[in-house]
């Protein structure tokens, strides 16, 4: 039963992990260069994570001069 285990192992989890490990390397470089060839745009992104959230919509009144087509008058 160990044999199995360790048998599945090495023959399917270690080769997906492998080539997951491999995926992210190449995504972390490539956000890497990215990072160095427009710093600018880096920093924008940054700023833009800490920049506080646009106001909620306000509701019209009930004197607004739009009234919906599904509301009756």
């Amino acid at each position: 039963m160990l044999l199995n285990i360790v048998q599945f192992a090495f023959i399917v989890a270690v080769p997906l992990v492998l080539v997951a490990g491999g995926l992210v390397t190449l995504f972390a470089l490539g956000a890497l260069f990215d990072a160095l060839e427009h710093p600018d745009e880096l920093r924008a992104r940054i700023e833009g994570a800490f920049r506080k959230p646009p106001a909620p919509f306000r509701t019209t009144g009930k004197d607004h001069y739009y009234r919906p087509y599904w509301k009756s008058p």
